[in-house]
C-alpha cells in the first residue's frame, strides 16, 4: 500500500470505522494507484469497493451517495465508489482484484 495513504488510514482509522458502522458497511477495501506507489496527492483520487449489509429503514442508494461524501471529505480527495455487484466487466473486475485490499470487515 503506499506510504501516505497507510498514514491517513491510520491517522483516521477511528473516524473511518464509524462511517463504516453509520453506513451499515459489511466491507470496505482499497483498490486502485492508493494501493500502490503510483498515488498522487495532487492528482489521485482514492478507489473503494463497499459491500453493505441490509439495514432497514435506509435506502441503499441514499447510504451509497452519502458514504462517498463522507470519505471524501474524510480524505480530501475525489473518491471513486463501488460496489461488487456493480462490477460487470470481466477486465474491471480483474484490475480491482489484483490490487484489492481490505480496510474494514465487519
Amino acid at each position: 500500500m503506499n506510504t501516505t495513504i497507510r498514514r491517513e488510514l491510520q491517522s483516521r482509522h477511528e473516524e473511518l470505522l464509524a462511517l463504516c458502522r453509520k453506513h451499515g458497511v459489511a466491507s470496505l477495501d482499497l483498490f486502485g494507484s492508493g494501493t500502490t506507489d503510483e498515488w498522487q496527492p495532487s492528482r489521485s483520487d482514492l478507489d473503494f469497493l463497499v459491500t453493505f449489509r441490509m439495514q432497514p429503514g435506509r435506502s441503499l442508494a441514499d447510504r451509497f451517495l452519502s458514504l462517498a461524501e463522507e470519505l471524501e471529505a474524510l480524505f480530501g480527495v475525489r473518491v471513486d465508489l463501488l460496489t461488487a455487484d456493480s462490477i460487470r466487466n470481466p477486465f474491471l473486475r480483474e484490475a480491482i482484484e489484483s490490487t484489492r485490499t481490505p480496510i474494514y470487515a465487519e
